[in-house]
This record gives C-alpha cells, structure tokens and sequence, in this order.
C-alpha cells in the first residue's frame, strides 16, 4: 500500500494489511473519514464488491491510487496566487 502514504491526509499501520478494510458479512468494503470542513467529518463506507481479501486489497490500492492522481491533477491545475501592489 505504497501510494496511500502519499496522500497527505490518511493514516496507515504498515503492520495492518487491511487498514481501510471492513469485513460485513463476508464482504469487504472500504472505509475511511473526510473532513469537508475543519470542524465536521464524514465515514464513508463503499463496496468493494468481493469475499477476497486479496481483491480487497488490490481494489483499496486502486482506489487509493487514483485519490493520489486526481489530487496531484487539482495541485497542478490550482490557479496560483500572485500578490499584487495597490
């Protein structure tokens, strides 16, 4: 789980393999916290649609993945602030 650790944001046990897995019923899900604004947070709770904990882990990776490109795409494209003299 190497691109998680890139995200600056989420906490990871590297003893843990299934850190961000959720066991319900035999189907394993992701889960992890948001906070949209400094003072509230969200869980959130997907599917990741298998009883393989092996899959689970290569789709929570994906996943992962994918947050760290599409943040790195928002950086790239933020609009840079520049100071201006009155």
């Amino acid at each position: 789980m190497n691109t998680v650790t890139t995200l600056p944001g989420i906490r990871v046990h590297a003893e843990n393999e299934n850190h961000h897995l959720w066991n319900n019923h035999g189907t394993w899900f992701l889960h992890y916290t948001i906070h949209p604004t400094p003072f509230t947070k969200e869980r959130i709770r997907r599917s990741l649609g298998t009883k393989d904990v092996e899959v689970a882990r290569t789709r929570r990776d994906a996943f992962f993945a994918h947050l760290t490109s599409e943040a790195a795409k928002a950086t790239a494209t933020a609009p840079t602030r520049k100071a201006f003299a009155a």
